[in-house]
This record gives structure tokens, sequence and C-alpha cells, in this order.
């Protein structure tokens, strides 16, 4: 087994307890949220500003619950990783169903856009993504109040997911998103890590608790640095790298995430350079549109989707020193006219030549259009989020 796929070792594990006991981590660097905005946005909210008092009572009551959610983990499933050690991530291809020509189903056929309801049977995505939402609404939520109760019930979550030897998760994707009666797994299981991003930013936000010690800290990061080598080295890991469309986005964005979070700040920036700006060209057409996304079965859902990766990574970007808000390609592609062109589509003065297969709604895009306001003064973000009174916009929206 290569270095990258081993857990980690119980002595180095036990450095790091003995090491973090007493002591608070020193926090490392909020990544995609803006310190200094949330920092407003606190001072705002302590004053009794009427807004942003509302977001943050209904932050605290889904913290409340949130507190009665976990420990999360991947070696609840009934169902064994081809591996046999269920401390690796498993799924099963969303959009393959069963060929009703074949007695047993087998080879599973696509049906893009519609979920097949067995794979909901495989509960490590859910897992996955209850960890990540969980985190950040705590980390979240003892910063705005610093109760105590928020960071060590998040602490535990960490813990649990990354760290202990009975439930942690293997660092890799080696059986995501397999199809039943032709692959284990494939390199599209990889965006189901995408949520992962929320870890460094709870991290973060934690710091300054007497429940994020140096070990959690320490011991989460090197979980992200063997994960973050398992997607730059691995066969499937490379075949993600190499994928246009928003999968392709996607993997940038955790790598570019992962490596800033972990300190290499090289490997962060030649991805960028290497991967991220020639996508550009790849994905979004010189008026801004994103003919890959648009040919899917729900083409307002992957354009949404696919813009949020796009807006997250120009945030990760800038942290490299790289600007690919203002980014354009010689025809004149670039990230800006991408959001330019979901413009008439909120103002509802157009609508898609192609309805989504199931209904999708307008949060990904707007979160974008909160955070791109203040890049692009001309696309009156204002404006537009106006038209949608029920979006909260807060700085944690990306």
């Amino acid at each position: 087994m290569s270095n990258f796929l081993k857990p980690l070792h119980p002595a180095f594990l036990g450095l790091l307890l003995l090491a973090g006991t007493a002591a608070a981590a020193p926090a490392p660097a909020p990544l995609l949220i803006d310190a200094a905005e949330l920092s407003a946005y606190k001072a705002a909210y302590q004053r009794g500003s009427a807004a942003e008092a509302q977001e943050v009572k209904a932050l605290l009551s889904q913290a409340d619950q949130a507190l009665k959610r976990g420990p999360y983990a991947v070696t609840k499933k009934a169902q064994l990783p081809p591996s046999g050690d269920k401390h690796d991530f498993l799924s099963q291809a969303p959009y393959f169903w069963p060929d009703p020509s074949k007695p047993d189903g087998k080879p599973y056929i696509q049906k893009d856009g519609l979920v097949n309801p067995e794979t909901k049977a495989i509960p490590d995505d859910q897992e996955l993504s209850g960890l990540c939402r969980d985190v950040k609404t705590l980390a979240l939520a003892y910063y705005f109040s610093a109760d105590e109760r928020y960071a060590a019930h998040a602490a535990g979550l960490l813990r649990a997911f990354f760290l202990d030897a009975g439930t942690r998760m293997n660092p890799n994707l080696n059986f995501g998103q397999g199809i039943p009666g032709t692959t284990n797994g494939r390199s599209y299981g990889i965006i189901q890590t995408r949520h992962l991003v929320n870890v460094p930013d709870a991290l973060a936000l934690l710091g300054g608790s007497k429940a994020v010690d140096k070990a959690l800290t320490a011991g989460v990061q090197e979980w992200f640095r063997q994960y973050t080598q398992w997607l730059t080295t691995s066969k499937l890991g490379r075949e993600e790298a190499a994928t246009k469309n928003n999968h392709g986005t996607f993997y940038d964005v955790q790598v570019v995430d992962f490596a800033l979070f972990t300190g290499d700040q090289a490997l962060a920036r030649r991805t960028l350079e290497q991967q991220s700006l020639p996508r550009v060209a790849q994905q979004i057409g010189p008026d801004g549109a994103q003919p890959l996304e648009l040919a899917r079965t729900r083409p307002w859902n992957y354009t949404g989707m696919n813009l949020q990766g796009w807006a997250q990574l120009a945030v990760l970007a800038r942290r490299a020193g790289v600007d690919l808000w203002h980014y354009r390609t010689a025809d004149g592609r670039g990230l800006q006219p991408a959001v330019a062109w979901f413009r008439p589509y909120l103002l509802r003065e157009k609508q898609m030549d192609k309805a989504d297969v199931t209904p999708a709604g307008n949060t990904l895009v707007l979160s974008v259009y909160s955070r791109a306001g203040r890049e692009y003064p001309a696309l009156e973000a204002d404006k537009i989020l106006a038209l949608y009174p029920d979006f909260n916009r807060t700085p944690w929206a990306l």
C-alpha cells in the first residue's frame, strides 16, 4: 500500500495528542470566507442591526439542531467496499439504473439527471456532506456566540470523521460512484468530496476555543495532506483532473483549497496556472455560456453549480497570487462574462431554452452574485438580489 493511502500511524496520533492536550491550536486562515467581511458582519450584529441579528438568530437555531446530530462516519454502512475495509468511502453512480433488458439489470445504464433511489442505501455521501454542513454551522455559531458547546461538538465531529481509529475515513476515493456490473469506482466520485472545503474554514472560525487543540488541527491537516496526495497522484485523481466539465472545476477547487490549508502554496499556484486557466477556454464561451453544462438534462442546475465552483476557485486563486476574477483569454472568455450570462435570466427577461428534468432553484447562482458583485460593479448585483428576498445574503453563503 502506498504511503498516501495509509491511515495516520497510531504513534503519530499519540504524539499529536500529547502535543495538544492543553494548548489551543493556532487557527489556520479562512480560505473561502472573507475574514474582514465576516468581522464587519459580526460588528453589525453586536450593534443590534436587524438584518444581521435575524440571520445570526437563524444560524444559532440551525447550530442547536446540529448539536443533536452526529458523529458522522463512513464506517456506519452495511455494505463492504471491494477493499474489505469499511473505512474506505463507498458510493454508487446516482444516474445509473438497472437495465430492464437484463435479468439482473447489469450492467446498469445511464439516465442523466435522474437519481436512482437505491443509491441512497449507501450512506457515506450523506455522512460526509452532513459532517461538512454541521461543522461549518457550528463553527459560525461559535464565532458569533463564543458558546463553547458549539465548538466542542464541532471538534468531536472532526475527530470522529478524520482521526479516531474506529470511525475515521481513509483518505482516498477509490470506490466513489461505482456502476454495478461495470466498475467498482470512477473518477467522477471525487466531486462528492467537494464539500470538504468547509472544514478548513470551520477550523479557522473555531480558533481560540479550548475544544480545538494542536492535535486536532495538525491531525486534520495531515489527513487533508494525504488526501491531496491521493488526488494528485492516483489514477482516478489524474482522470478527474483531465475531466473537462464541472467535475474538473471542482477537482481544482479541492486541490487548491487543500493545498492552501496544508501550506503547499506552490501546488495551489501550479494547479491554477496549469489546469484552471486552460479550463476557461474549455468551459466558457465568448458570450459567457457554458456549453458542456447546457447540454445536460439539468442545464440550469449544472451551469449554476459550475459557476459556484468557479467563484470559489477565484476566491482561492487570489490567496495564491492569481487573479482569476479578471482573467480573459485572447477571444474574451472569462469568469466575468460567465457571471453576466445569468443576468437576464435572474432579471426574468429570458427563460432557459430547455427546462431541467428535475426542479432547480436559484440559490447557487445568487450566492455567486452576492460575492461577485464587488468584483464586477457593472453587474448591479444588488439590483438582482433585491428580486429574491428569500435569499440569505451572508459572508458565508458561497
